[in-house]
């Protein structure tokens, strides 16, 4: 009965993930042969889950100008400042990112109870008939249990991106910063890797040739990864997947 029963979950779990990705996949055979598409290039604004940044801002401070002076206060060149500074202008953000983590755990847990009466011939157990006794236990109270756990874990993990991506200021705050985000997709023959840069720059910080380093980023989002054949030989099939979360063992 456990195994039928746990055969039908399985298969329910394998027909949910059939009909889950049932689109993705009629789609997948329809490009079986055909190099994966470039997303065409459109406004971040119009794209379903952007929203509009709001961040803690001071308070407006007027423009002071000096008599008989052609500086303006707050001006960062005498003449015209050919750095990004409005929506629309593009700027280069420098994407040099070099981590390494190295981080061990080990975990051990055991126990072990018994509890055993002892007392056999308890009251009217002599009077009972064989068949009777034949199902009673042997003693009043025997109790084991036995519990252990061993966990272990280690992360050795080492990275290193260096590379350029233009990004487009999509949002000016109040206090001057921008919004700025960059999306960048290189196809090599089957497989698209896709660079993704967003974020909140100070205009202090973009240097005169418009570059940036993403370490003067806040509140910095950077993805980098691809699709296509390469990356889905890498992935589990959906079935494995859906058994992943599914089953507790």
């Amino acid at each position: 009965m456990y195994k039928a029963f746990r055969l039908l979950a399985v298969s329910a779990a394998v027909a949910i993930s059939a009909l889950a990705g049932g689109c993705s996949s009629l789609e997948r055979l329809r490009l079986i042969g055909e190099p994966p598409a470039l997303a065409s290039i459109d406004n971040p604004q119009t794209h379903p889950g952007y929203k509009p940044v709001q961040m803690p801002m001071p308070a407006a401070q007027p423009a002071v100008y000096n008599p008989n002076s052609l500086w303006r206060s707050g001006s960062r060149a005498f003449f015209k400042d050919q750095r990004a500074h409005q929506i629309g202008d593009i700027l280069t953000v420098t994407v040099n990112i070099t981590d390494k983590a190295n981080i061990e755990n080990e975990t051990q847990r055991s126990r072990k109870n018994s509890e055993d009466s002892g007392v056999t011939d308890y009251i009217g157990a002599k009077t009972l008939s064989n068949p009777a006794k034949a199902i009673l236990p042997g003693r009043i109270l025997t109790a084991d249990s036995q519990a252990s756990s061993e966990g272990k874990g280690s992360v050795n993990r080492q990275e290193a991106l260096q590379t350029n991506v233009a990004a487009v200021v999509t949002q000016v705050l109040p206090n001057g910063n921008l919004v700025v985000e960059g999306k960048q997709e290189v196809r090599v023959n089957f497989e698209i890797r896709e660079l993704i840069v967003a974020g909140i720059v100070r205009p202090e910080d973009i240097q005169s040739d418009n570059t940036i380093d993403s370490s003067k980023i806040a509140e910095a989002r950077i993805a980098y990864g691809g699709r296509g054949q390469l990356t889905d030989v890498q992935q589990p099939r959906y079935g494995q997947q859906v058994l992943d979360v599914l089953l507790p063992f």
